[in-house]
């Protein structure tokens, strides 16, 4: 609850308007689809990456119904071979847990450290959804809200075709 609340805190500080609805545990998009309202948002993947030398860390976005081959993400990212980040490099850089992932890590992030790459066609979107940082929630914020997000936290991040 208190990595949940710091989300909302958060957002509330800088303005940011958002909608939350809470459901059980939900740890994988494959549990989390029954749970999902049918607010026409688009529910997103979010996968946290470090590169070879461990110097690295990349979060990863993209729309839940894509399948993602890390190797031609690794060619697109043009950022050497990747691997997944391990549960103490995900604590560390975004404060977070397997399962919770989410965009919102990034308030935990104070160094900036970690890029955030996010699909392209999530632009098109008038509203994406995300854990809080808990997967006992989503949060639904709105494509100009996300974006104002982005701005407030700080990690440099660019969007590209997936």
């Amino acid at each position: 609850m208190e990595r949940r609340q710091r989300v909302f805190d958060y957002l509330q500080s800088h303005g940011i308007a958002y909608e939350v609805y809470e459901h059980d545990e939900a740890p994988t998009i494959e549990i989390a689809r029954q749970y999902w309202h049918k607010d026409g948002s688009k529910h997103c993947k979010n996968l946290f990456f470090r590169n070879h030398k461990g110097n690295r860390h990349y979060l990863v976005v993209f729309d839940c119904d894509k399948e993602m081959d890390i190797h031609a993400l690794e060619h697109r990212l043009h950022q050497g071979k990747l691997s997944f980040a391990s549960a103490e490099r995900m604590q560390r850089w975004l404060g977070l847990q397997p399962g919770s992932v989410s965009p919102f890590g990034l308030i935990n992030d104070e160094e900036n450290h970690v890029y955030l790459f996010l699909d392209a066609d999530l632009q098109q979107c008038p509203s994406l959804s995300f854990h809080p940082n808990d997967n006992r929630a989503t949060v639904v914020i709105s494509q100009e809200e996300f974006r104002r997000y982005l701005g407030v936290v700080g990690n440099d991040y660019e969007f590209l075709e997936m």
